[in-house]
């Protein structure tokens, strides 16, 4: 790993995010150029590594891209943008390809015809999902990490927490007075001082916003951080009302977020209410494997007409052999909570999982502001529509962090060909805040937005239900904005303001939709609008940016 200087912070490009999406990035970017990659926590303290099932491409002979821009559509409502679902979709196989070049260990096929084995998923028509046992997503995390720190031109900084883009609006001097990205102020988490990070090239690649909910299976970092930034330096956001609530989270009083993979359906898993009943014909001939926004929904009515506070996920009838081969990791991790799924059903429940909304971008990754570019979770893309497909988020990743790269190195806008001189930013301002004697605030809030945004605008919702959201969270904006304006910022307040925004993002893009369509589901608005419509929210048109 490259050290970073003490006082240089210039650099060819930075990427904001370690995931799969950052790191394909840089590690693309680096042939050309210095990179630097922050990280608010630990390198793998992000979503990928906890992605369980695996990513979906098209690898089998009886399968086609065809038939997999066809599944991304139907789960998608139609809302989807044809283009980059085929872009996508078509760049799939080209990106296992170089993950397994990186060393991902995926699992090998059964037969010697199948270089590898390919499990399937909701949702999706054929076998195509390829996957390191239960635990796909740290094995690329850790393939690209490694990747990453031995490369000379990569500066890896963790624990460096992005507060704001800089773009013109920082700059000193008349020298650079066009609308553009210059870089990022961060916070150095453990020195606790914010520093500037400047280049001609920024990349978003911070992930979703699902940790806006009170149950979630993401990590605590998940708060929409890019979102935020994006939206406040004046970039369009789309589609935020589409939060994907995962049908399986784990229901245990001391674990919250721990996911049970789509796969463990995919492979035969049975949804039971306690009397061993299954309930999933009554809303979908596809059963188990109907897309996650139709399981989420069947399994929220039938807890709330039986007044359950889960169901059950079956998984004894397919043998202890098959459980502890096929999902390791789960069997592992449910033994260490005193409940083996190879004996007794799992106890699961609804938690929101994925942001189908965030920054526009287009098949480049480009952002409404020049200089900064985003991919993977972060972005609306124009893949996921009103849901996504099972495993195609980290493939999202992959595709588009390429993209990005190549954006960027075709404009030669860093290394030999970058600006002789980069502009003066303004140093970060503390001169008028104080160091806060009422961080109980920053919990309270936290809460409240988190149960507000779990009441008012979960898996079902109606007008009423989103007006009062948008009541709380303008009150919860003004004060957690007046909050940050008096005192220093902390890693705590960082992610408080970047919550509030993109809570605030949700509830009025939902509240502009007037149709159901796919993780979208309204009461007052049971039906489905003729057209597919975004819904994009633009801050030059917004008093309250």
């Amino acid at each position: 790993m490259a050290r970073l200087p003490p006082e240089a912070r210039h650099f060819d490009a930075i990427v904001i995010g370690s995931g799969a999406a950052g790191l394909t990035a840089a590690l693309h970017l680096a042939e050309r150029g210095t990179v630097a990659v922050l990280a608010k926590g630990d390198l793998a303290d992000g979503s990928t590594a906890w992605a369980q099932g695996g990513i979906a491409a098209v690898l089998d002979a009886g399968d086609t891209v065809e038939a997999h821009v066809e599944d991304t559509m139907v789960a998608g409502a139609g809302l989807n943008h044809r283009a980059t679902v085929e872009y996508v979709a078509a760049n799939a196989s080209a990106a296992i390809d170089r993950l397994a070049a990186l060393g991902v260990p995926f699992n090998p096929g059964e037969t010697v015809s199948e270089r590898w084995h390919l499990t399937r998923e909701g949702g999706h028509s054929h076998r195509r999902i390829v996957h390191v046992d239960d635990a796909t997503g740290w094995a690329v995390s850790q393939a690209l990490i490694k990747a990453a720190q031995a490369h000379p031109n990569i500066t890896l900084v963790p624990h460096m927490a992005a507060v704001d883009l800089i773009t013109h609006r920082h700059v000193l001097h008349e020298r650079f007075p066009a609308r553009r990205c210059h870089g990022v102020y961060a916070l150095d988490v453990k020195k606790r001082h914010v520093v500037r990070f400047l280049a001609p090239a920024t990349v978003l690649a911070t992930g979703g916003a699902s940790r806006v909910y009170l149950y979630s299976t993401n990590p605590d970092g998940a708060t929409g951080d890019g979102i935020a930034m994006a939206w406040r330096a004046g970039c369009r956001v789309s589609n935020m009302e589409f939060n994907q609530f995962h049908p399986t989270c784990l229901y245990h009083p001391k674990v919250r977020n721990f996911l049970i993979t789509e796969a463990a359906r995919g492979e035969g898993g049975q949804l039971k209410l306690p009397d061993g009943s299954r309930f999933m014909d009554r809303y979908d001939e596809r059963l188990e494997l109907a897309p996650r926004d139709v399981v989420a929904r069947a399994i929220d009515a039938e807890m709330k007409r039986l007044g359950l506070e889960h169901v059950l996920l079956d998984l004894t009838h397919l043998g202890a052999d098959f459980v502890t081969y096929h999902f390791p990791t789960i069997h592992a991790r449910l033994l260490e909570l005193d409940i083996d799924c190879t004996r007794v059903p799992i106890p699961v429940v609804p938690a929101a999982h994925y942001s189908c909304g965030g920054v526009m971008v287009d098949l480049d990754g480009r952002t409404d502001l020049d200089g900064l570019w985003a991919a993977g979770e972060v972005t609306q893309s124009g893949l996921h529509g009103a849901n996504r497909l099972a495993s195609n988020s980290l493939l999202e990743c992959l595709v588009f962090g390429q993209a990005v790269a190549d954006d960027i190195n075709a404009q030669r806008i860093h290394a030999a060909s970058a600006p002789a001189a980069a502009p003066e930013v303004k140093p970060w301002d503390e001169s008028r805040v104080t160091d806060s004697d009422e961080e109980v605030v920053i919990a309270h809030n936290w809460d409240e937005i988190r149960r507000t945004m779990w009441d008012y605008v979960g898996i079902v919702r109606t007008d009423k239900r989103l007006e009062r959201a948008a009541h709380r969270v303008k009150n919860l904006r003004k004060e957690v904005q007046d909050y940050y304006g008096n005192f220093r910022v902390t890693a705590d307040l960082i992610e408080l303001r970047n919550l509030v925004t993109v809570a605030d993002l949700i509830v009025r893009s939902a509240r502009r939709r007037r149709e159901s369509r796919g993780l979208h589901y309204s009461t007052d608005y049971p039906g489905l609008a003729t057209e597919a419509v975004d819904t994009i929210l633009d801050p030059s048109l917004t008093r309250e940016a």
